[in-house]
């Protein structure tokens, strides 16, 4: 019997919830400082997630415990296609790769959809509640931190179904109340959740270092020029 999926999910992820916003290029991007080829790159890595997470959706839908949460107003890889094509062009499919985390992270998630579909639950809660949740701040940290206009480049943080963002957030969490699920596979699917903001850890991992690089090149660049007026 279903003991509080939402709250039991939420209790349960909460210090790697917490890891996972401490990660450098988070704080960074929570503080309004973000670096617009390490932005365009976790994008391109989200599209190749919520591809993966979609097209297992998609293909457990009849499920018993993946129809109640299958809603498809919040899938996001069109969304994430249309910012693709804004920061990369036309033919952006040719221009982007997922990085090491990412294929990491989408091969499990085909692995599960294959062979424990169940756990499919804990992906979704993971990615889904948390662009509900906080899109619409991080919208406007990224549009006023790289100039921003309209909705170019943020389209993936525009749920245009959804009417009501909290509401729904409300029903998605009654939605996976309503999964029936044991003691053991509440379990299971906590600790694969724990799994997910891990897989998201290490894929911001990735662009710390991309940033620091940056960062490293933009002051040797600015000492040089320092020295050479001087």
């Amino acid at each position: 019997m279903n003991q509080n999926l939402a709250t039991q999910l939420r209790e349960g992820t909460t210090k790697s919830h917490s890891m996972a916003e401490n990660v450098m290029f988070v704080k960074s991007f929570l503080s309004g400082v973000i670096d617009p080829l390490s932005y365009r790159k976790l994008v391109a890595n989200l599209y190749f997630v919520y591809s993966a997470i979609e097209e297992e959706m998609q293909n457990n839908k009849d499920h018993p415990c993946i129809s109640p949460i299958h809603f498809i107003e919040l899938n996001r890889k069109e969304t994430l296609a249309k910012d693709l094509e804004y920061f990369y062009g036309l033919n952006w499919e040719r221009e982007i790769q997922s990085s090491t985390a990412t294929k990491v992270y989408v091969d499990r998630i085909h692995n599960i959809g294959m062979n424990q579909p169940e756990l499919l639950v804990a992906h979704a809660y993971t990615r889904y509640l948390g662009d509900l949740s906080g899109g619409q701040i991080l919208k406007k940290i990224a549009k006023n931190a790289m100039n921003l206009s309209d909705s170019k480049g943020t389209q993936f943080y525009e749920f245009d179904q959804i009417e009501d963002e909290k509401a729904f957030k409300f029903t998605y969490r009654n939605a996976l109340d309503s999964i029936p699920v044991n003691q053991d596979l509440m379990t299971d699917i906590i600790a694969e959740a724990n799994i997910a903001f891990t897989l998201n850890m290490k894929i911001f991992q990735e662009l710390d270092s991309n940033f620091i690089k940056i960062m490293t090149s933009l002051l040797s660049n600015a000492i040089s020029n320092f020295k050479n007026r001087t």
